[in-house]
């Protein structure tokens, strides 16, 4: 594949379209050509959770780009203290509840976390960095999304930022790069590897991790997202209920694991699936799953780690 050259736009209706893909980001290719990866101890399956570590604005910026799904059941209407403290229960309240559960079955999690979290939550990143959590950086607020109206300047700061603040939190730089709502420019992949950073968590077409680029040289590795099973997209955005959401968990799992090579990552919000009412199905669903074998617990870095050394 030839170094990365951004068309900006897909071809249009009536222009002729080359075989392959809309960008040169990747080449297509189908899973009986995906690369299984030989995951250590002979596992089937790299099991992987992320939490999403956010600090949630009141009352954004103008011309920011906040997802517009999130958003009150009551309407818009300003300030929204409902759903900003809605929020803001995950980092009080559900996200210890999460990490008991994860406790009880031996899970070190990954943790994407937004800059002004880190900031505003520096006794939530030292309860991570005591169980040997690998940080992910996330931009800065969950209401400041990557997008292609910004120049290339703005996005190499914020890029740059982001990292510079959770290597200063935490003690070492980041390998990996999580998106706010897995949102990406058209050069974000190639700006991320200029700025140091080994793999992304932002596509969600595969459940094996393959590779971006080359940029300059260099490529950044693709790591499942796997968004059809997050808390979010499951529980908030499309209402599925929380047992039902517990077992499409297992039915995914059990899928991925009798295929081999790939990773189940399970992308965790703490203000959805700590709540009250949620936390026991997350604990069922993780009892069924971490009791079947072929199993690597891992996080993030270290599984991507593994497979680029595989690609």
């Amino acid at each position: 594949m030839a170094d990365f050259k951004p068309t900006g736009i897909p071809p249009g209706p009536d222009e002729p379209r080359p075989a392959g893909m809309d960008h040169a980001h990747y080449k297509f290719r189908v899973h009986s050509d995906a690369t299984a990866m030989r995951w250590p101890d002979g596992a089937r399956v790299a099991l992987t959770v992320t939490l999403m570590l956010d600090h949630w604005e009141v009352n954004p910026p103008q011309g920011e780009s906040a997802d517009p799904r999130i958003v009150s059941p009551l309407g818009k209407f300003f300030p929204d203290w409902l759903t900003w403290s809605q929020r803001e229960y995950g980092a009080r309240v559900g996200i210890f509840r999460i990490l008991r559960v994860l406790d009880e079955f031996g899970l070190v999690p990954s943790v994407a976390l937004g800059t002004e979290a880190g900031r505003r939550y520096p006794e939530l990143v030292d309860e991570l960095t005591r169980r040997n959590a690998c940080f992910l950086a996330h931009g800065d607020f969950a209401t400041r999304r990557l997008t292609s109206r910004m120049d290339a300047a703005t996005e190499t700061a914020r890029i740059t930022e982001a990292r510079d603040v959770i290597a200063r939190l935490t003690g070492s730089a980041p390998l990996g790069w999580c998106g706010q709502d897995y949102t990406e420019s058209w050069d974000t992949p190639a700006l991320l590897t200029q700025a140091g950073f080994t793999y992304t968590t932002d596509w969600s077409n595969d459940d094996r991790p393959y590779l971006l680029g080359p940029y300059d040289g260099r490529s950044l590795l693709a790591f499942p997202a796997q968004a059809e099973w997050s808390d979010l997209e499951c529980m908030w955005l499309r209402r599925v209920s929380a047992p039902v959401w517990s077992d499409c968990l297992i039915e995914a799992f059990h899928v991925l694991r009798d295929e081999g090579g790939g990773v189940f990552n399970l992308t965790l919000h703490p203000w959805v699936a700590g709540q009250a009412h949620r936390i026991r199905y997350l604990r069922d669903a993780l009892r069924r799953i971490t009791g079947a074998p072929g199993i690597w617990r891992a996080t993030t870095d270290e599984a991507a780690a593994v497979a680029r050394g595989q690609l």
